[in-house]
């Protein structure tokens, strides 16, 4: 016998609940004009990231990139950021609740853009790294008599202890062999160090070159590109899903790292790895049948952006170059953050928040922990939402010292409220990112019930048909309504419960018509 229930339901709850004298339809049923826009899985609608973030200098600039290849803005902000990691890292470490506190950020920063071909990535990231590649070069004219000396005096003191070591293996007595090897040990010892010019990023490298990097260039290295290389690798694309993944989890934390193999070794003490990557979806996409990506925690350290294409709506007949000023104005900015690097440094020089800025950082922290529990909007991707508040405290130090300058003595309340402002932007971006990863299986399954509903929904359903109708993937009521509740949180169901006769109420849920209809 058919439930009463369900011949109501093809009508729809509220005929059901004026049949039983419980209700009156006061509106139309599903009514569009009763619903907001959904937010469709797969589909979220991403805001642009203002320049207005960055200081003035670097804002200009990065307005200026945007309006001469006509990107999104959103692309030249979150290169700047890792251009700003690049010169700053290692030298500064933020500590919010004071420089006495054992907690304390690194400056590492890791961005990756999503953005297909075509969307001019390249001349961005040429133009936001321009003065890098000079200053790089400035130092190689500078230090070019000195490399040449050091190497020369290398080269002969390697050839004498080549011979010494030649006599030594001929020496007649054991008188003549141990004074050879004492003439070997004062060779060696005299030898001057290797001096190389600085490095201040690379755009494609393997795990075992990176770490060569940091033990050469001072305990710091960035990657700037936007080839897949090194995020494949990072994957473990090219080695069956096992790659070392050590360089870069202690890169971007600053824990130590020690190496220790047959052909080479590398201790550091305070690595600093910062990743400015603007990369293809399809790229991006590829890594997520890598779980290892996602549980070492390696995908939670990038602040993604997901900035909407303007393939096919660029004025092909305006042609804006980069103001002259503008373009000074911001490498002077960067030369004056590069002053008097070090090429060993010492211990990172600890930034403290004010008052306020703790008080506005916290705040956001607050806000982020209570979404990441069950049910809550970030849920399926707490991993990463649980380090944003440390992203957002790294950001703040950065903005503060290229404001400021080098003598910055604290991050005030202004650069943190711009970081949380950049921290609240990019949630959606993440979110868009991890559906497009298919790391959030809840996304995932989310999407699955869209399909099913435009093939099947009149506009109502109960729970128990939609996990019947889906039994292959919803083993589990947990499961289906962990994904029934995001699409309530994202508009396209309204949750309603219908009276059963005696028994539990049944689980009924009101469809979004523009949803149907998108």
């Amino acid at each position: 016998m058919t439930d009463f229930n369900d011949l109501a339901l093809a009508a729809g709850p509220d005929v059901l609940l004026q049949q039983l004298g419980k209700a009156k339809p006061a509106t139309p049923l599903n009514n569009p004009a009763e619903w907001p826009d959904p937010l469709l899985p797969g589909k979220i609608n991403v805001p642009d990231i203002p320049t207005s973030i960055l200081p003035s200098w670097a804002g200009a600039m990065a307005q200026a990139v945007a309006d001469s290849t006509q990107t999104s803005p959103t692309l030249a902000v979150m290169l700047t950021l890792s251009v700003l990691a690049t010169v700053l890292q290692r030298r500064f470490e933020v500590a919010p609740y004071g420089a006495d506190d054992d907690y304390s950020e690194p400056l590492a920063v890791w961005t990756l853009t999503g953005l297909g071909s075509g969307n001019r990535k390249t001349a961005v990231i040429n133009s936001l790294a321009a003065p890098l590649v000079y200053w790089e070069k400035l130092e190689r004219d500078r230090m070019r008599s000195e490399i040449a000396r050091v190497t020369a005096a290398r080269a002969v003191g390697k050839k004498r202890i080549e011979k010494l070591l030649k006599d030594a293996s001929n020496a007649d007595n054991d008188d003549s062999r141990a004074r050879i090897q004492a003439q070997i040990q004062q060779e060696e010892e005299a030898m001057p160090a290797e001096v190389r010019a600085p490095r201040l990023y690379t755009g494609d490298c393997t795990a075992e070159r990176l770490q060569g990097l940091l033990v050469e260039q001072g305990e710091r290295m960035a990657v700037l590109s936007d080839e897949s290389g090194i995020f494949l690798i990072m994957a473990g694309i090219y080695s069956g899903g096992i790659a070392n993944l050590d360089v870069f989890l202690q890169g971007h934390a600053g824990t130590p790292m020690r190496v220790d193999r047959a052909e080479r070794s590398a201790h550091i003490d305070k690595p600093a790895l910062s990743f400015g990557l603007a990369l293809q979806p399809g790229v991006m996409a590829d890594v997520a049948s890598s779980r290892r990506f996602r549980d070492s925690g390696l995908l939670a350290r990038f602040l993604f952006a997901m900035p909407e294409s303007n393939v096919g709506k660029r004025d092909v007949r305006r042609r804006v170059t980069i103001p002259e000023h503008v373009r000074a104005a911001y490498a002077r900015g960067l030369f004056a953050l590069l002053e008097q690097r070090p090429a060993v440094p010492g211990n990172p020089r600890i930034i403290p928040f004010t008052e306020q800025a703790l008080d506005c950082w916290i705040d956001f922290a607050e806000e982020i922990e209570t979404q990441q529990g069950e049910g809550g909007k970030l849920e399926g991707i707490a991993d990463w939402s649980s380090k944003l508040p440390g992203a957002a405290a790294r950001v703040s130090a950065l903005l503060e010292l290229a404001e400021v300058g080098l003598h910055a003595e604290s991050v005030s309340h202004q650069s943190v409220a711009r970081a949380v402002e950049l921290g609240g932007l990019l949630i959606p971006h993440a979110q868009a990112a991890f559906g497009l990863l298919g790391a959030d299986a809840t996304e995932a399954d989310a999407s699955a019930i869209v399909k099913w509903l435009r093939e099947n929904s009149s506009g109502y359903f109960k729970r128990s048909t939609c996990q019947k109708a889906m039994e292959g993937r919803f083993r589990t009521v947990d499961k289906l309504k962990k994904a029934l509740d995001r699409l309530v949180q994202c508009d396209v169901l309204r949750e309603e419960k219908l009276p059963n006769k005696g028994a539990p109420p049944s689980i009924c849920y009101r469809v979004n018509p523009k949803c149907l209809s998108t």
